[in-house]
């Protein structure tokens, strides 16, 4: 492995480091993006039994946005539940801008990644090119060997860096997906409380 790695030339340093920068990210991503982290079982139930037992303090609202996504845009509405109904959606909407930008963090540069590591190689393959040549034109094509090192780098670096590309790609991809996904089962269940915490206000008597 060390040979092969010698043998694709000073282009093999940044595609081995694309490699561990892109299965940093993915395991990452992986752990932070589970269901169970993202959005708790029952968590939204559970609040709303905290609001119909009018056992919700400020304490239980600042656990509940520091335990999980769900659970930050969640109390954003229950900080603001004996306001109006509009004040209560946009912050909602305003803090679940956050939770996704946190959500899509270091997805972009995991597509950098993927973009970049198919290029690294393509530029070793030129560079290689350019050795085969510069041998021919020194040395003629009578020795192979000559020309071996050259062809050697080309084709190395060439898969090094879609070996590289392909799984940050899918990878990419895959948790792209993943954060549509949650942030769309998000929606829902802050949808779900917005409209018990609307009702309950409507159905209350008037003060």
């Amino acid at each position: 492995m060390v040979d092969i790695v010698k043998a694709g030339g000073w282009l093999m340093a940044p595609i081995i480091l694309c490699a561990i920068l892109a299965m940093g990210i993915m395991l990452e991503r992986f752990w932070t993006l589970q269901q169970k982290r993202v959005i708790p079982e029952d968590l939204t139930s559970r609040v709303w039994d905290w609001v119909k037992k009018d056992a919700l303090d400020q304490r239980q609202i600042q656990t509940l946005h520091q335990g999980s996504p769900l659970g930050q845009i969640l109390a954003a509405g229950l900080i603001n539940r004996d306001r109006d109904r509009a004040i209560m959606k946009d912050s909602i909407e305003d803090t679940g801008r956050h939770v996704v930008h946190e959500l899509e963090r270091y997805l972009d540069t995991l597509g950098t990644v993927a973009a970049i590591s198919p290029l690294l190689g393509l530029l070793g393959t030129v560079i290689g090119m350019v050795k085969v040549f510069t041998a021919i034109t020194t040395h003629g094509v009578g020795n192979p060997t000559v020309l071996a090192g050259g062809i050697a780098e080309a084709l190395i670096t060439t898969a090094a860096g879609l070996t590289v590309a392909i799984p940050a790609l899918i990878g990419y991809r895959y948790y792209r997906n993943r954060v549509d996904t949650l942030v769309v089962d998000m929606e829902k269940e802050a949808i779900k409380l917005v409209e018990a915490l609307h009702r309950r206000q409507a159905n209350s008597p008037a003060k």
